[in-house]
């Protein structure tokens, strides 16, 4: 990535502008304010109850000292803050269909940030690896948005790993005011049986703030083709071995460690009602992006 040219990145993210700035104003601003903007609320006035009010609003106490029936009136707010957790470790890099992770995100997370500004809220960045590589604090604007497009396609990571629990801990900690956040990674955080490394940090957050998963793989990742005698590399440990693809047991277990991960993790979002999708490099996410709003 960090090899791209200043040009090649210019062009990239005008393209994914143009793209994502057509889906965000045909498709999910609209969609996205359904699914968000409803559910800041604030108070703003008491009035009389009027025919079809819901009764659920009642103010009992305004209600009993002017002995007629009284409602609490509630608008939406006007602003909210969007916060995308970027994961942007090295296996990131990692794709075998027409983009990398990476670039799926970048575009996924563009959509995402348009959808924000032109229901005028703020969007911020938090780019992670098994560290806090870089905030971008919340602000409005196109200059803004473009700069944290460059960012996701070409920031050079100083650390190899991932350690969603140190993003999700920076998030608790910096943004005070509750926050809209999407974590967009490929959330191979996950200890050697499959389990979910970031849960503590996941509850607290969901108390804190209003939290989606955005899952982006490669269809490859999940099944091992039988190619025979293959030597790999892990992106982010460097750990190398031989492997037997053309073994039947050797392809089973690991799909079968894939499964029981993305399980566990759903599972995981299930408990504390974080809602998840999951997009493979070589799928459209629009249809896997409104299912993400509609489920809200």
């Amino acid at each position: 990535m960090s090899e791209m040219t200043p040009n090649d990145l210019l062009k990239k993210v005008r393209k994914i502008e143009i793209k994502t700035k057509a889906l965000s104003h045909q498709i999910f601003a609209g969609e996205y304010h359904s699914a968000f903007k409803g559910r800041g609320m604030a108070f703003s006035e008491v009035r009389e109850y009027q025919y079809g009010d819901d009764v659920r609003n009642m103010d009992w106490n305004v209600t009993a000292r002017m002995s007629a029936p009284y409602v609490k009136v509630f608008e939406e707010e006007r602003e909210l803050t969007v916060v995308l957790l970027v994961d942007i470790s090295r296996s990131g890099l990692f794709g075998t269909a027409r983009k990398t992770k990476r670039e799926q995100i970048a575009e996924i997370a563009a959509v995402l940030a348009f959808s924000a500004i032109l229901n005028n809220d703020k969007v911020g960045a938090l780019l992670f690896s098994d560290r806090v590589e870089k905030f971008i604090p919340p602000k409005k604007g196109r200059s803004h948005l473009l700069h944290i497009i460059r960012e996701i396609l070409d920031y050079e990571p100083q650390s190899t790993g991932t350690d969603i629990s140190e993003a999700l801990r920076f998030l608790t900690g910096a943004v005070k005011k509750k926050c809209t956040a999407f974590i967009l990674s490929d959330m191979l955080d996950v200890r050697e049986d499959g389990m979910p490394r970031y849960e503590d940090a996941l509850k607290v957050a969901v108390n804190r703030h209003d939290l989606s998963v955005i899952q982006v793989y490669d269809p490859r990742e999940r099944t091992l083709p039988d190619v025979g005698l293959v030597h790999v590399k892990d992106a982010e440990s460097s750990e190398a071995a031989w492997i037997d693809t053309g073994s039947r047991k050797v392809r089973s277990a690991y799909g079968e460690w894939f499964r029981k991960a993305g399980a566990e993790a759903e599972k995981l979002f299930n408990r504390y009602q974080v809602d998840s999708i999951s997009v493979a490099t070589d799928q459209d996410y629009v249809r896997a992006l409104m299912s993400l709003f509609q489920k809200r």
